[in-house]
């Protein structure tokens, strides 16, 4: 029989039982995440959002009805009442010894993956069950860090006096040009999920000078790997009267404070990670490459035989990682190969461009972008587009479009890189894919 919450509510969280509460009644409430019966004595660990703290019941101490009717299972829902008391054994050197309990609901005997931290379950197993897995410890802590990352990137462009934007997520044509693009029913007429937030963007660097966006776009991509994501979450940023250069100055100075913000409000969840001696602070500025540089060094000391104009191939990132394994910028990619908003260089078989690495994988690309109408309508019919398709955007260039550049930044890549993990899902609370659509 399970019990009302009535007017219970709790006093405090995991983290705040500390020291200074010795002797102080408090209510927690949480899932059971072990549980102990020795006897005359019965331990449970109980858990919530920030950590675990055990409830210690021993024959004598606490009622005869509350330690007689304790019977619990793996993440059972129950909240406690009792005292808090000192005790070097106990974790964190605290314990809390009940005056009442109440078991709000139960699990099955027998969860479909495992809870305990004994075993780690197959991650796809783990998926299908993301409501349960996402309690386990691990996850608490990439979503811990997940949060601070974010918090960090507003902090650091708030500062920088960027407005934080809102773009469309419905789209009426495929305005990038790219062809990866989910189709949509809206009322009677075709549209698609957006991409990015690229052309919006844009116009809006026309009106607030330097903005931002955190959100969602949607990549129909048939990518089965360990780095790809068909909805990914991204931080797209725009900023006025700038190029390229001033691009790179601001994005490696947010990475670096947002690293710093981590390490100094999040250390226990790296630790948990065993990354705290990996995701460091990096020093800045960050080593620059040209593309064509970059080319050489994987041609002549890895053996491959890329062309200039060809994209860099998986294998190779992954052997440039082994040279390179910090974070460092790749600049000045071929124009051939890069969309119709990227300003060329002087010399137009460069354009304006960059790709900020980390190790093997690329974390962010922007660039300088073309402003003025003419150009913009030409480097479309160039890519094959029809300038047409694009009448609402070229509208926003008769108004003053003053020179601007940007960057948009995967943002479930960088909390994988910094979380140490080995597949981008675990970074996700509730992935899509190719074969994930639930839960």
């Amino acid at each position: 029989m399970l019990d009302e919450l009535g007017d219970w509510r709790k006093t405090h969280y995991t983290k705040d039982i500390t020291p200074e509460l010795v002797d102080r009644e408090i209510i927690l409430g949480g899932w059971v995440r072990n549980y102990r019966n020795l006897g005359g004595l019965k331990f449970i660990s109980l858990q919530d959002k920030y950590g675990e703290r055990q409830i210690t019941l021993k024959r004598g101490v606490v009622s005869d009805d509350v330690f007689d009717n304790t019977k619990f299972g793996y993440q059972y829902c129950i909240m406690v009442r009792g005292i808090v008391k000192a005790f070097n054994e106990a974790p964190g050197g605290i314990e809390i010894i009940p005056s009442e309990i109440k078991l709000l609901n139960k699990t099955p005997d027998k969860l479909p993956i495992d809870m305990t931290g004994e075993t780690v379950s197959e991650l796809d197993l783990r998926l299908n069950h993301r409501a349960l897995d996402l309690r386990s410890l691990k996850n608490q802590a990439i979503v811990e860090i997940r949060g601070e990352l974010l918090r960090a990137i507003r902090k650091f462009l708030f500062k920088r006096d960027f407005t934080e934007i809102t773009t469309p997520k419905i789209i009426g044509s495929a305005t990038e040009g790219g062809t990866e693009l989910f189709p949509i029913i809206y009322f009677e007429k075709e549209a698609f999920l957006t991409q990015s937030a690229q052309l919006y963007k844009e116009q809006l660097s026309g009106v607030y000078e330097k903005v931002f966006e955190i959100s969602d776009c949607f990549r129909a991509e048939k990518s089965r790997t360990k780095r790809h994501l068909c909805e990914i979450f991204t931080l797209d940023v725009e900023m006025a009267f700038v190029t390229m250069k001033d691009v790179l100055e601001l994005l490696e100075e947010l990475v670096y404070n947002a690293i710093k913000d981590i390490r100094e409000n999040k250390m226990g969840a790296l630790k948990y990670l065993e990354m705290e001696n990996k995701t460091v602070v990096p020093e800045v500025s960050f080593p620059r490459y040209k593309y064509e540089e970059i080319i050489e060094l994987i041609n002549n000391k890895n053996g491959f035989n890329l062309e200039f104009g060809e994209d860099i191939p998986t294998e190779a990132y992954r052997r440039l990682g082994d040279e390179l394994s910090g974070y460092y910028y790749i600049t000045h990619w071929p124009m051939s190969i890069k969309p119709f908003y990227i300003m060329a260089s002087k010399n137009p078989k460069y354009s304006e461009s960059f790709d900020l690495q980390k190790g093997m994988l690329e974390l962010t690309s922007g660039g300088t972008r073309v402003h003025n109408k003419e150009q913009l309508m030409k480097a479309l019919e160039e890519k094959g587009l029809n300038p047409l398709s694009f009448k609402s955007h070229l509208t926003a260039y008769d108004y003053g479009m003053p020179p601007h550049a940007g960057l948009g930044l995967g943002i479930d890549r960088w909390v994988s890189i910094i979380c140490g993990l080995d597949d981008i899902r675990e970074a996700v609370m509730y992935p899509r894919t190719p074969d994930r659509l639930t839960p």
